[in-house]
């Protein structure tokens, strides 16, 4: 699944977004998701806890393993990415700065699940 987030973040939109594509992962059966966060506009840091301690182990009951952030390098939203990555112990998850790297490392483990 790939998301993608644009401009400012507010609280309630990363929230709402993160809600509707975990449904969405569930319902489709999927374990890898590829957000890209590049286009956000200042740090979503309001959001860090709600996303670590309930966003994500939610998500990981809905089957998702491996979480490919990609990040503007120096910009806020990288920052938040990075508070985020430290935090997170519900699945896999990598911060990049290159979409294409990205698509690489998930991609090894959606042929993975394919073959088993």
């Amino acid at each position: 699944m790939h998301t993608n987030w644009m401009g400012y973040l507010t609280e309630e939109s990363v929230k709402a977004g993160a809600l509707a594509y975990t449904d969405a992962l569930r319902k489709a059966g999927l374990s890898c998701v590829l957000n890209d966060t590049t286009q956000v506009i200042g740090s979503w840091d309001h959001s860090i806890d709600w996303v670590v301690n309930e966003w994500a182990p939610m998500a990981a009951k809905a089957g998702l393993k491996h979480f490919a952030m990609i990040t503007a390098p120096q910009t806020f939203a990288e920052s938040s990415a990075s508070a985020f990555y430290s935090n997170l112990k519900s699945f896999e998850a990598k911060v990049f700065d290159n979409i294409s790297v990205a698509r690489q490392w998930l991609r090894q483990y959606s042929l993975q699940e394919i073959s088993i």
